[in-house]
């Protein structure tokens, strides 16, 4: 692609676009290493050649794997393994070591889910099977409810069971305060035959599950709220019986992530970017997350522009890209990637960055809270994230963009390897969340509106996407990836 300068488009042109759409971190030494001779050109020349036109050329690629596969480009089907072979051929042709890691997941089919209350007047519950639950006998599991312990966390101990009361019964369990998994657990333990969890809130029934088969131990379902408090009234005041039927198979598929890095920089400093490929099977997933995983692509064409690739002209540092599947069935292809890692392959990623929709239509430029300066939810990422939050938010602020913080909630993929003490950031621009009137003052469009109307459906297409704030993020990953490529230094010392 030779060295041929494309500036920014102009906002009107993105406008005119737009219309036309149909473990630890790595150990650095107290005394900062000297800058390298260009620490702060790459990423200025990155930020000036990543474009959304270009990026869009992706995202158009995407729509239209979609369109010839069912519409969807979910793990484990043709439209994602299409997906995953474009940006595998695109980036092999551009000089980067390119591999496929396959590995296997399970997929849950509901074939019955139904609840029956026994007695004169039988009625029927609005029932949810869990994810991977046991199958109930044919004809469904007959037995007497017992409700455990409601209390700070319902049904979350050994406690919660008195000994001698669940066996061969069928235990009620309020929802709140530990994983499904451990809730199913002391059940098991304390000999019930199944267990039914219902809401701590609202009118739907729980949605719960595990995260593969061999998790499900005894038959497992959700109800409401209402239904669960009617339940433990009625027991209270004599024996309720109840029929659970569940009928669920469990299909084993084989889907796969796709890496790449550049060819050299220092493999014991390695610059690691994520976005996820899959998108969930009711729609296309442009922006959930097709627009972070045409954002990584294209800013590493324009690394490998730059020279990543060549001897003697690439990065300081390795600059690793992944591209990771399954993602929407619970982080399974960026957890099996950090899980495969040696401990010393997981001390040597010095930093990983995520980008997980990043066009969305409505849009608030959130930026992952490392430091916890919002105060809410799961606190401080590994030590780094903060100097990560700090170098994103310094630019924002530089080319006059406001921003906020977003928790580490565990909801994408830089949730493994904070797990594993390596430190992250990243941002996004809102999933389901409804965008307030404060947000609206300060970002621009709608308030009482979510962020993205079309999120997990048939609607997140090429039409609903904000190319402007696609723009600005597909800016802020070519900073990040262009600032570390050449030095860890504003990280300090760790």
């Amino acid at each position: 692609m030779g060295a041929i300068r494309h500036r920014r488009r102009s906002i009107p042109a993105l406008a005119a676009l737009a219309a036309a759409a149909v473990a630890a971190p790595v150990l650095l030494t107290a005394t900062p290493a000297a800058a390298h001779p260009r620490e702060g050109r790459l990423a200025k020349e990155l930020v000036e050649e990543v474009t959304a036109r270009g990026a869009y050329r992706h995202l158009k690629k995407f729509q239209q794997i979609a369109d010839a596969n069912g519409g969807n480009r979910a793990a484990g089907t043709p439209g994602h393994a299409a997906s995953a072979s474009y940006v595998y051929d695109t980036l092999k042709k551009a000089g980067y070591q390119v591999s496929y890691q396959d590995f296997d997941f399970h997929e849950a089919h509901t074939r019955t889910e139904k609840t029956t209350v026994l007695g004169e007047n039988p009625r029927e519950l609005a029932t949810t099977a869990f994810t991977f639950t046991r199958s109930t006998p044919a004809g469904g599991l007959t037995a007497p409810l017992a409700p455990a312990r409601v209390d700070e966390t319902p049904g979350c101990t050994a406690d919660d069971y008195p000994a001698g009361t669940f066996a061969g019964k069928i235990a009620l369990v309020k929802r709140g305060a530990c994983t499904f998994v451990e809730k199913q657990r002391a059940a098991a333990e304390a000999g019930a035959l199944g267990v039914i969890v219902y809401n701590h809130s609202g009118t739907a029934p729980v949605r719960g599950g595990f995260s593969s088969p061999a998790e499900g131990l005894i038959p497992s379902a959700g109800i409401t709220l209402a239904d669960g408090e009617a339940l433990t009234a009625a027991a209270a005041k004599g024996e309720v019986s109840v029929r659970l039927e569940l009928d669920q198979e469990h299909v084993k598929k084989t889907t796969r992530n796709v890496i790449a890095e550049t060819r050299g920089g220092r493999s014991d400093r390695v610059v690691t970017v994520g976005a996820h490929l899959d998108s969930v099977p009711e729609g296309p997933g442009i922006n959930d997350n097709g627009s972070g995983s045409a954002g990584l692509l294209e800013v590493a064409l324009k690394l490998a522009d730059e020279g990543a690739n060549k001897k003697g002209r690439g990065p300081a540092n390795k600059v690793r890209f992944g591209w990771w599947s399954a993602e929407e069935l619970g982080l399974l292809g960026s957890e099996h990637y950090v899980a495969q890692l040696s401990e010393k392959q997981k001390k040597d990623i010095a930093l990983y960055l995520n980008f997980d929709m990043i066009a969305s239509p409505n849009p608030v430029q959130f930026v992952y809270d490392g430091d916890d300066s919002d105060k809410t939810g799961a606190g401080a990422g590994p030590a780094g994230s903060a100097q990560i939050e700090a170098l994103i938010n310094g630019f924002l602020d530089r080319k006059g963009k406001p921003h906020e913080g977003s928790d580490f909630d565990g909801r994408s993929d830089y949730g493994p390897f904070i797990a594993n003490g390596i430190p992250a950031g990243g941002t996004f621009t809102g999933a389901e969340g409804v965008k307030t009137a404060e947000q609206a003052a300060r970002h621009g469009g709608t308030a009482g509106a979510p962020y993205d109307p079309n999120y997990h459906g048939a609607g997140d297409t090429l039409k609903n996407l904000d190319l402007l704030a696609f723009d600005t993020n597909l800016d802020v990953i070519a900073h990040a990836v262009g600032t570390y490529a050449e030095s860890l230094r504003s990280l300090g010392a760790r």
